[in-house]
């Protein structure tokens, strides 16, 4: 019974260790750019020992890696809370769509996902990471409204692609200081010209 109390130990000041470093790059990667951030400086503010962070991570690039994975989880599981199953796949939609758009307002998403993350991880990488959060809500959704007929049937990859970018396009314009009531009706009007009716 001790070795497993010791081993959930370990697992926990692992896990802590590997939060801490997240989260101290998080903060150093949003306030100067991933460019900008020098591993001494993380493992500084994470409190932690440069062999902490090598443990953790291969280097610098995939502590980042790991920023943004959490950064677009969190993303996806707004959008996922604000529209249930119980509603109707277009509202579901309406709703994951302000969703989205309120939770790249958290400061220094949209440099992360937006900017910063493809240019360091490159393209191919930030498409699957987005496709195993944002972008997987958002198809989702769409196939949901093409099941019930609510929708027009189109290739869901291209619509998933193309509406995804618009909502990006849109994050990147109101943190630039454009209307997000602007932006919104826009994307409602998107969403809704897609209908059937």
């Amino acid at each position: 019974m001790q070795q497993e109390s010791g081993r959930r130990s370990n697992r926990d000041r692992t896990e802590a260790t590997r939060g801490d470093l997240i989260a101290a790059a998080r903060k150093l990667f949003t306030e100067k750019s991933y460019a900008e951030t020098g591993t001494p400086e993380i493992v500084a503010a994470a409190g932690v020992t440069r062999g902490a962070l090598y443990h953790h991570f291969a280097d610098k690039q995939a502590l980042f890696a790991a920023v943004v994975e959490q950064e677009a989880q969190a993303v996806a599981e707004e959008i996922d809370w604000a529209s249930p199953s119980s509603l109707s796949a277009r509202d579901a939609l309406l709703a994951g769509s302000d969703a989205y758009l309120a939770a790249m307002r958290v400061s220094g998403r949209t440099r992360l996902l937006l900017l910063d993350g493809p240019a360091v991880l490159g393209r191919a990488e930030m498409d699957a990471i987005d496709n195993r959060h944002g972008s997987r809500s958002l198809r989702e959704g769409l196939v949901a409204a093409m099941r019930e007929r609510s929708m027009k049937t189109l290739p869901v990859e291209a619509l998933t692609a193309l509406l995804a970018s618009a909502f990006d396009r849109a994050a990147l314009a109101i943190e630039a200081g454009g209307s997000d009531k602007d932006y919104r009706v826009v994307l409602l009007a998107l969403i809704d010209g897609l209908s059937r009716a």
